[in-house]
């Protein structure tokens, strides 16, 4: 059974969203104990009991319930403090080379100077696992929101730990031995990586990855002389363009392509609505309208981009498909999670710094729950958002 919660109101209540859950909690006490219940088949009475498995939400919800915080450098709840996560000179929170430690001891790309971050070998390992008596051990003396609504950051967010509060669903006796308590939504990370794709390869102006403040930054961090911004003489900055993009004519084909497809009925909207010829420009598409294109078109859009660009693209798009496959066997997601990865790296040294948020950070760790939660299609906000 899916509980689903919806608060109306101009503002969220943030961390305060425990106040709201206090009747829930209290009512999954009494069930996990056991409730009469009469059945109507049976005609006669029985002890019903039930639990709460997990929650499903997107990443700014996934704070407010977790009381981990989803904002800055130490928004991921898997790495928590051992995140590599950096402020970029122009720009926001970058996760640009926080995937090499994942990678085994002697792979080449940890001694890589000049792909990744400019001078830099990696030799640390990957984050340990936190398991739920260890988080248990860190949230247990933190302060509640039924207790006091209106949180005050706590000595050291954003530094050394990402913390706001102890959540309510802690108060369940049975929590804190739960493996999987929060899951990462697949779909919303799902799309935010696509958009981020589709908008640099594309181009497309105010949404691109690869803006000047952008280059600007390439020159501080990595040694990629190619992309870098250029004075020319008549005193203007000049942006060379990237092999990851695509020229106006070549997004044009691409934007016919998109427009004279044909899928089958309930395969996906109708995705040539979505897509301007003229201006070369795809825009308005729907969450399942990027996982179609995520999962089965990406690679035949971008088939033009140079071999080095395509395949990184072709492979975490394969990853996406089959991490949302309806069985998954063990032995594949070990697999998945040791490949994603390097897929990850192969994207570092194909874009820029400031491609790399949160959203490209956070399928490092999906394998891993997939592993304990099964497939997606339980774990995921389609059933409540489309």
């Amino acid at each position: 059974m899916f509980l689903s919660c919806l608060i109306p109101g101009p503002r969220n209540p943030k961390a305060g969203i425990d106040v709201y859950l206090e009747p829930l909690v209290d009512d999954l006490k009494k069930l996990w104990d056991g409730v009469e219940t009469y059945d109507i088949s049976r005609k006669k009475n029985f002890i019903m009991r039930a639990s709460l498995m997990w929650t499903i939400n997107d990443f700014p919800a996934y704070g407010m319930l977790s009381g981990w915080g989803t904002q800055g450098k130490l928004a991921c709840p898997h790495c928590m403090e051992h995140s590599k996560a950096f402020t970029l000179e122009n720009g926001g929170n970058c996760w640009f080379d926080s995937h090499r430690k994942f990678l085994p001891s002697d792979h080449a790309f940890r001694k890589n100077k000049k792909a990744f971050l400019k001078g830099k070998v990696e030799t640390d390992g990957p984050p340990t696992t936190m398991t739920s008596d260890l988080v248990w051990g860190r949230v247990r003396d933190l302060p509640m929101a039924t207790e006091n609504p209106r949180l005050s950051k706590l000595r050291g967010y954003g530094e050394v730990h990402n913390w706001r509060k102890k959540s309510i669903f802690w108060n369940l006796p049975y929590w804190k031995d739960n493996l999987l308590r929060h899951n990462l939504d697949v779909m919303h990370i799902e799309k935010n990586f696509f958009d981020n794709i589709l908008n640099t390869v594309m181009n497309v102006s105010g949404k691109t990855k690869h803006n000047e403040k952008a280059r600007m930054d390439l020159a501080l961090y990595c040694s990629r002389p190619d992309l870098e911004m250029k004075l020319l003489a008549n005193g203007k900055m000049f942006k060379p363009k990237a092999n990851y993009s695509l020229t106006i004519e070549e997004a044009k084909l691409v934007c016919r392509w998109i427009k004279e497809l044909r899928v089958p009925d309930g395969y996906s909207s109708n995705l040539a609505r979505c897509a301007d010829v003229e201006k070369g420009r795809i825009h308005g598409m729907k969450s399942h309208d990027c996982h179609v294109f995520m999962e089965c078109l990406l690679p035949i859009a971008f088939s033009t981009l140079p071999t080095h660009v395509l395949n990184p693209l072709i492979e975490i798009s394969h990853f996406f498909k089959d991490l949302c496959s309806t069985t998954l066997r063990y032995d594949d997601l070990v697999t998945m999670e040791e490949n994603i990865p390097l897929i990850l790296c192969k994207l570092e040294r194909v874009f820029l710094a400031a491609f790399f948020d949160s959203m490209e950070h956070l399928p490092v760790h999906l394998a891993y729950e997939a592993r304990l939660g099964g497939p997606v299609q339980y774990r995921w906000m389609y059933p409540f958002e489309r």
